[in-house]
């Protein structure tokens, strides 16, 4: 691999700065790595790399210190948010050939920083499920093996860090679509407090499930992207302004907790493959080699499962009622499902879910004041059959839906708590696992910086790799 693949993206914006290459070498590059690898993997189906060279050479034109965050750094979209003047699926046939005039506003955030968008990473249709495929693109294939899933919703854009074809990438997190594929594919996945990042136009600007965030190979990158995504928009009703702490800053300054707490189920809420739970586990216990205390203990997560769903299908039916109304043909049948879960529900049931949403964050911010972080698997098991559309049971448990195998991932969303996914190890077969690292409200750069300390303890290899074809 060229040795700028390999590079990370901090790397690769300091030899721009300096001049030591130039933006269209490094769109070259770029291109000349999609072209070799992405056929295998599948994961940027939809390439402007002419418009990526017209943006590039913009920013080329100005004195470095008149550029954003990002420099010219080229940044994928998920096929979820439009870009302008880009062919942007959503992975539905209703939007097959959609070309829009305007950007969604997290591509104008990215934009506004330098950042040149070159690719549209694959996602399932309208970002439902946890594996990506879609009748538009069909499947994305995780390099660490074709033959297993990417997990999704952002598997499109976690399988191009993995693949060396993005530095960093831009994803969306509802029910752990950020860390989901972040721990299948082997890179570091971070859902950001609702707020901190804008995620507009939506049909509900109030929803607090649903986030932008970051994708990286590590977590320093992964606070440069942040640093560019991060910051209130005018037109975002929940908007959070950005603090004064860089998040690059502070990835890069890595501290040891005091205390942390380790569950590998959420205190039984869900099954978790026993291979994955004891990586998980013997991650987190290297902590203690840095002097931190690890405690095996959960907060009550009790109600998650009904919850969530509920909240899930409102937002589905809210999001969704014009697709349904006009292209129910169109729709796949799990999203069909969704829809019709949410027009099912009384107001009781909706208040319900609330209710049992504000309790559980009561006692997850209860919890952490009396831990540093809490840590679990961030999925349930390691990757699947990539043709396999879901999971359906674990560790002996039949699940009842095709969404309750994210349950460890969905029940930190209820609470609004930044979490991320970190590279904690390797299944025998050599698949990835990832470790999920939760903070308390809106402490991104804290949890960035104690996150970084064990992140430098595990030194596990984050790519980029050659897709690997294995049985």
């Amino acid at each position: 691999m060229h040795e700028l693949i390999k590079a990370t993206a901090r790397e690769v914006l300091a030899r721009l700065n300096a001049g030591e290459v130039s933006h269209g070498e490094l769109i070259d590059v770029l291109e000349a790595r999609v072209a070799e690898v992405d056929g295998a993997v599948n994961a940027l189906p939809t390439l402007c790399f002419e418009r990526a060279r017209e943006r590039a050479t913009a920013i080329a034109r100005r004195p470095v210190a008149e550029r954003g965050v990002l420099g010219g750094l080229p940044v994928p979209i998920k096929d979820l948010a439009n870009v302008a003047g880009v062919r942007s699926t959503q992975g539905s046939p209703i939007y097959a050939d959609h070309v829009p005039a305007q950007s969604d506003h997290i591509v104008e955030r990215i934009e506004a920083a330098d950042g040149v968008v070159y690719a549209k990473s694959n996602t399932p249709e309208f970002g439902a499920g946890g594996s990506t495929f879609n009748e538009v693109f069909g499947r994305t294939c995780n390099p660490w093996n074709l033959s297993r899933s990417a997990a999704g919703s952002s598997g499109g854009a976690a399988a191009a860090l993995a693949s060396g074809t993005a530095w960093v990438a831009q994803g969306s997190d509802m029910g752990g679509s950020l860390r989901n594929p972040a721990s299948f594919c082997g890179v570091a996945g971070l859902r950001p407090s609702p707020g901190r990042v804008p995620k507009g136009p939506a049909a509900d600007m109030f929803g607090s499930l649903s986030v932008e965030g970051p994708m990286a190979r590590n977590l320093g990158d992964l606070g440069l992207l942040l640093d560019a995504m991060a910051g209130a928009d005018p037109r975002e009703p929940l908007a959070q302004p950005a603090p004064e702490v860089s998040f690059r800053r502070a990835a890069e300054t890595p501290t040891v907790p005091r205390r942390v707490a380790f569950t590998p189920d959420l205190g039984g809420l869900t099954p978790v493959d026993p291979e994955v739970a004891a990586i998980c586990e013997a991650a987190a216990r290297r902590y203690e080699a840095l002097g931190a205390e690890v405690v095996e203990a959960s907060p009550d997560f009790t109600g998650a499962h009904e919850a969530f769903q509920t909240l899930r299908a409102v937002a589905f039916a809210t999001g969704h009622a014009a697709h349904y109304a006009e292209k129910r043909d169109l729709l796949k049948p799990d999203v069909i499902w969704n829809i019709e879960k949410g027009h099912a529900l009384t107001g009781a049931d909706v208040a319900r879910a609330n209710i049992l949403r504000t309790q559980i964050t009561s006692r997850l911010v209860a919890f952490l004041r009396e831990f540093d972080l809490l840590l679990c698997p961030a999925t349930c098991v390691a990757p699947f059959p990539v043709g396999e559309r879901t999971v359906m049971d674990c560790a002996g448990v039949r699940f009842e839906t095709y969404i309750d195998w994210l349950a460890i991932a969905y029940a930190i969303t209820l609470t609004s708590a930044p979490a991320l996914s970190l590279p904690c190890g390797f299944t025998a077969s050599g698949l990835p696992v990832g470790l999920q690292v939760v903070g308390p409200l809106r402490s991104e750069a804290r949890l960035l910086s104690l996150a970084a300390s064990l992140e430098r303890e595990l030194g596990v290899e984050t790519g980029p790799i050659d897709p690997r074809a294995r049985a």
